[in-house]
């Protein structure tokens, strides 16, 4: 019985390959616990196009993210904070930050993938490190300024 994986499987193979396997093995273990399926024709040709439509996919996330990084990079987010006698009254943190972005850049990023070392206490221009996604990380540039 041929089959073509699905998934990693530890002592056969990695996704993507065609093995020819014992028929009990294949049925009951491989195709019944969702790690291959039977090798036909038309199943090998699906399995092609979802693969190409998923390095398609893949190809246009990071020109996308490439885009936004060169924006965010080339941007100052500018925050107002009330003033304080020393620098700014409370302080500037990642939904701070992300908020900003979203009403100046219209470039949604979670606050959780900005990385701020402590939140900014100061008004002036600090740079905060932000990580996109697929390892694209963008220097940004933040202005606090006080009001």
């Amino acid at each position: 019985m041929k089959v073509l994986l699905i998934k990693e499987v530890k002592t056969l193979g990695k996704a993507g390959e065609i093995k020819e396997v014992k028929d009990g093995y294949g049925q009951n273990f491989l195709i019944g616990k969702g790690l291959a399926k039977l090798a036909t024709p038309d199943v090998i040709e699906n399995w092609k196009a979802e693969q190409e439509e998923m390095a398609r996919n893949l190809k246009d996330e990071l020109a996308r993210l490439e885009a936004e990084k060169i924006t965010l990079e080339a941007s100052i987010i500018k925050i107002e904070k009330a003033s304080a006698p020393v620098g700014i009254k409370g302080s500037v943190g990642n939904a701070d930050i992300s908020e900003a972005i979203q009403a100046q850049l219209n470039i949604e990023l979670d606050k959780k993938h900005i990385n701020l070392k402590k939140a900014i206490k100061c008004t002036g221009i600090h740079e905060v490190d932000a990580k996109l996604g697929h390892a694209i990380h963008a220097t940004i540039k933040v202005e606090v300024v006080g009001i």
